[in-house]
């Protein structure tokens, strides 16, 4: 299996999950009279379409190669994951709002009952984080990276409003504002994570020096070819699932430029073939002093 097929499986798997949880929390948090389980609802709910736009992006990083892009659509990636952080601010912020408007709002204790929706949940949406993240790893997606962490996120809302209605209940009246503290803190986790996944993917649109192990992988494989002696300079710039490397390669400096042509071609075919995330690699000829 491809990685695009990876990573359009994982997505879908996002979707799916999260319209399920977000209906559950929905229902839960309404008949349950609990904020934070409606304020997880919220954040649920962007994620459904947070998930779409990922699975959008990915679809549309894997159109080959044109007149116009020769470097292929990869770029759509990071904007994608850009417009994710948006939704995920933009849930945090309705949630902040909101769970400050109720602080104050006399209302009823939350039931007993969403602790069990809510520990159902918190175990299902580490799975999910886990079994995304792994997935982006295997395939280099940021944006899935970012749809990963929108399921920790969850789980982290998810804790939080346990932790407040189990207050409110334990404590009982006069404590019922304990679940809409909950969905405030968790609102903050929100944020933070929104940085989290921002940072990376701004990267990524710099051609941010950040893919150390990548380098250090083609500078040991490339001994392995014959007539190379070293590599002088090695860069990579991630677009979208793949990596463009410019190197140069020191060479023998008395050999033909033939000779010097075909080791670099060697090389090119040697490594693209042991690191199939590699799409191009552009090689400056260097004699050896």
């Amino acid at each position: 299996m491809s990685n695009e097929q990876k990573a359009i499986k994982a997505t879908y798997f996002s979707i799916i999950g999260n319209t399920i949880l977000s209906i559950l929390k929905w229902l839960t948090g309404y008949f349950g009279n609990s904020y934070a389980l409606i304020a997880d609802a919220i954040e649920s709910t962007t994620d459904i379409f947070s998930s779409i736009l990922v699975l959008f992006g990915i679809k549309y990083s894997n159109i080959p190669a044109d007149k116009n892009h020769p470097y292929g659509h990869g770029r759509i990636e990071p904007l994608i994951t850009f417009l994710v952080v948006v939704f995920l601010v933009t849930s945090a912020s309705i949630i902040a709002h909101d769970s400050i408007q109720n602080i104050g709002t006399p209302h009823e204790l939350p039931k007993p009952y969403t602790l069990l929706v809510l520990g159902a949940i918190i175990i299902w949406k580490e799975i999910s984080y886990r079994f995304v993240m792994q997935k982006s790893k295997e395939t280099k997606s940021s944006s899935l990276k970012a749809d990963a962490w929108h399921h920790r996120s969850d789980a982290i809302t998810s804790l939080a409003a346990f932790v407040g209605i189990s207050i409110a209940l334990f404590l009982g009246k006069g404590y019922e504002s304990a679940d809409d503290w909950a969905a405030l803190l968790a609102s903050g986790f929100i944020f933070y994570n929104s940085y989290l996944i921002f940072r990376p993917a701004l990267g990524e649109i710099m051609d941010e020096h950040q893919h150390h192990e990548l380098l250090d992988s083609i500078k040991i494989l490339s001994k392995n070819v014959e007539g190379v002696i070293d590599i002088e300079k090695c860069y990579a710039r991630k677009i979208g699932m793949k990596f463009y490397i410019d190197l140069h390669l020191t060479v023998d400096g008395t050999i033909s430029v033939k000779e010097g042509h075909d080791i670099s071609h060697a090389l090119k075919d040697y490594l693209k073939n042991e690191m199939p995330e590699i799409a191009d690699i552009l090689i400056h000829i260097e004699p050896n002093q």
